[in-house]
C-alpha cells in the first residue's frame, strides 16, 4: 500500500508537482473540510498545504492541535515570507516558496514522511506472529463483556509495559474501547475524539495480529466513525449500540 500524501491545493501545480513522486499516492483537495478528514482517513505521510488557500493557516492549527493529526508532517508552500512565518508559529514542519519544493522534494519525503522502515514491518510482522499475551487476554474479555473502562486499564498496562511497533495495537483497542465507553455515557465529542486517534495506530497493522482480527476491528470502528459523523451530537440517542461489536480472537488450538 503506497504512503499517502495529501494535498490542499489553490489551482494545479502543486498537485502536479507532487504527483510525480515514486511510492506515494496523492490526494488533491480543495474543500477545506475534506481536509483533516482526507489527514486521518488515509493515515497521511505528509501533508502539503498551498497558502493561497483560503483556509490554509487555520487547517494547519487544526491539524496540530488534534491527537488524532498533529503528528502528521505539513509543508506549506507560499512566495510570501510572513506567510510561511505564521505557517511554522501553526505547527507547520517546513515553509517552502514552490521552487525551494521543486528542488528539495525528494529529501523532505525522505526526512519528514511518516513511512514505517522496512525494519518497523519486520518487528511488527514477528510481534504480530506471537500470542497475544495474558493481560491482553483479560483485556480482550473485558472488551468483549462491554467492561470499556476496564479493558482501558489492562491495555494500558500492557502498552507502557511493552516495546517496538506492537504497542501500537494495544494502544489502537484501548482508544476504540475507551470511544465506545463514551458512547455509552453520551459524550459525542469524547467518543469521536478518540476513534479519530485510533486510526493512525490501526491504519498499519496487519489485518491478523497476535490471532485477533485486526481487520475486523477496524471495519467496526470505521462503521461506528462514520455512524457518528452522520447523526451528529443532535441525534447521538438514535446511534445504533448494535454497532459496538466484540472483538474477534482465534486462540491457538493447543
Amino acid at each position: 500500500m503506497p504512503a499517502v500524501l495529501v494535498c490542499l491545493r489553490h489551482g494545479d501545480a502543486l498537485a502536479a508537482l507532487l504527483d510525480n513522486q515514486q511510492d506515494f499516492s496523492v490526494i488533491a483537495l480543495v474543500d477545506a473540510a475534506a481536509f483533516v478528514p482526507a489527514l486521518i482517513e488515509n493515515r497521511a505521510a505528509l501533508a502539503v498545504v498551498d497558502a493561497g488557500h483560503p483556509a490554509a493557516h487555520s487547517l494547519i492549527l487544526t491539524a496540530k492541535t488534534s491527537a488524532a493529526t498533529r503528528r502528521i508532517p505539513i509543508v506549506l508552500v507560499s512566495a510570501d515570507a510572513a506567510a510561511r512565518a505564521q505557517a511554522i508559529a501553526a505547527g507547520a514542519e517546513r515553509a517552502l516558496d514552490r521552487a525551494e519544493l521543486a528542488a528539495k522534494l525528494p529529501t523532505i519525503l525522505r526526512e519528514l514522511a511518516r513511512v514505517p522502515t522496512p525494519e518497523t514491518l519486520a518487528k511488527l510482522d514477528c510481534a504480530c506472529a506471537q500470542p497475544l499475551p495474558p493481560l491482553a487476554v483479560a483485556g480482550v474479555l473485558a472488551f468483549n463483556r462491554g467492561a470499556y473502562y476496564q479493558q482501558h486499564d489492562l491495555f494500558e498496562e500492557l502498552w507502557v509495559a511493552s516495546e517496538g511497533p506492537i504497542r501500537d495495537l494495544y494502544r489502537a483497542i484501548l482508544q476504540v474501547g475507551v470511544a465506545y465507553y463514551q458512547l455509552e455515557r453520551g459524550n459525542f465529542r469524547g467518543a469521536l475524539k478518540m476513534l479519530q486517534r485510533s486510526v493512525q495506530w490501526l491504519y498499519p497493522l496487519p489485518d491478523t495480529c497476535q490471532d485477533l482480527d485486526v481487520a475486523a476491528l477496524r471495519r467496526d470502528s470505521y462503521a461506528v466513525r462514520a455512524a457518528l459523523q452522520r447523526l451528529g451530537a443532535d441525534r447521538l440517542s438514535e446511534f445504533d449500540h448494535s454497532l459496538l461489536k466484540p472483538l474477534r480472537w482465534q486462540p491457538p488450538q493447543t
